[in-house]
C-alpha cells in the first residue's frame, strides 16, 4: 500500500503525460510535416554543429603597446630591386629621432646582382626603434658617387615584425609587396610615409604572435644636394600608431551550443505541432461542411 501511494506521488509529478496510443489518429499531413520536420532540424542541426566546430576571430582595437618584451625594437624585411644600379652603389642607411644614424648598414643583408651585374636585389633583415624615423636605399655609402643613378625599383616585400599566415586574416602586412616603380623617372628620389599599426594574434592556447600592418602614400620628386647634383634615393619614413589591432581566436562554448540545439529541437516541433493541429482542425471542420451538405 505504501509502495503504491508513494508511485502515485511520484508519477504526479509527471509533466509528459501519455496519451493511449489507441486515441491517437495518424494522418498523412501529419507524417509530411514530421519528415519536413525532422529535415528541417537535421539542416539546422548541422549548421550549428559547423558553426561550433569553427573557429571564430574576433578583432578589438585598443591603446598600448603590446610587445613590451622587444625591447623598444620592431624587426624589418626588406627586398628590393634596381635593376639599373650596380651592386657596389646600394647601400641601407638608417636613422630615427633617438639618434642613431647608420650609413650602408651590411648586417643580415644580401645583395644580388641582376641584368649581368647591370642591377642589383638587395635582401636584408635589421631592427628600427620605435620612434619615428627613416630607412633608405641609396648610394650615400658608395666610395664613388655614380654621375646618374637610376633609382627606378621593384619592392617585392616590406614587412614589420614577425609573419603572420593566419587563414581568415587579411592585413596590409605587405602593403607595398609589388611597388613597381621602373617607368618613373631614374633620376627621381621616392619618399614612402608609412604609418605601422601595431597587430596582435592570439590563438586559441593563448600564445600571441607580435607583428605590424601598415599604411603607405607615396611621392615622387628630383632632389639636389648642396653641391647642384641629383642624389636620388629611395626613403621609407615610418612612424608609429598609437592604435593596436589585435585579433583573438576564439570557439562557441559548449553549453551555448546545447542550448541552441534544445531550442532548435523545442522551437520546431511547437512550430510544427501548431502547423499540423490547424490543418487537421481545419480538415475535420470542412468534413463537418461536407456531411451537413449531404444530409
Amino acid at each position: 500500500m505504501c509502495v503504491n501511494s508513494f508511485i502515485f506521488v511520484i508519477t504526479w509529478f509527471d509533466i509528459y503525460r501519455k496519451v493511449p496510443k489507441d486515441l491517437t489518429q495518424p494522418t498523412y499531413t501529419g507524417a509530411f510535416i514530421s519528415i519536413c520536420c525532422c529535415v528541417f532540424m537535421l539542416f539546422l542541426f548541422l549548421s550549428e554543429l559547423t558553426g561550433f566546430i569553427a573557429t571564430e576571430i574576433v578583432n578589438e582595437l585598443y591603446v598600448d603597446d603590446p610587445d613590451k618584451d622587444s625591447g623598444g625594437k620592431i624587426d624589418v624585411s626588406l627586398n628590393i630591386s634596381l635593376p639599373n644600379l650596380h651592386c657596389d652603389l646600394v647601400g641601407l642607411d638608417i636613422q630615427d629621432e633617438m639618434g642613431r644614424h647608420e650609413v650602408g648598414h651590411i648586417e643580415n643583408s644580401m645583395k644580388v646582382p641582376l641584368n649581368n651585374g647591370h642591377g642589383c636585389r638587395f635582401e636584408g633583415e635589421f631592427s628600427i626603434n620605435k620612434v619615428p624615423g627613416n630607412f633608405h636605399v641609396s648610394t650615400h655609402s658608395a666610395t664613388a658617387q655614380p654621375q646618374s643613378p637610376d633609382m627606378t625599383h621593384i619592392i617585392h616585400k616590406l614587412a614589420f615584425g614577425e609573419k603572420l599566415q593566419v587563414q581568415h586574416v587579411r592585413g596590409a602586412f605587405n602593403a607595398l609587396g609589388g611597388a613597381n616603380r621602373l617607368q618613373s623617372n631614374a633620376l627621381a628620389s621616392h619618399d614612402y610615409i608609412l604609418k605601422i599599426v601595431p597587430t596582435v594574434y592570439e590563438d586559441l592556447g593563448g600564445k600571441q604572435r607580435f607583428s605590424y600592418q601598415y599604411t603607405v602614400a607615396n611621392k615622387e620628386y628630383v632632389a639636389y644636394s648642396h653641391t647642384g647634383r641629383i642624389i636620388p634615393a629611395i626613403w621609407f619614413r615610418y612612424d608609429l600608431s598609437p592604435i593596436t589591432v589585435k585579433y583573438t581566436e576564439r570557439r562557441q562554448p559548449f553549453y551555448r551550443f546545447i542550448t541552441t540545439i534544445c531550442a532548435i529541437i523545442g522551437g520546431t516541433f511547437t512550430v510544427a505541432g501548431i502547423i499540423d493541429s490547424c490543418i487537421f482542425t481545419a480538415s475535420e471542420a470542412w468534413k463537418k461542411i461536407q456531411i451537413g451538405k449531404m444530409s
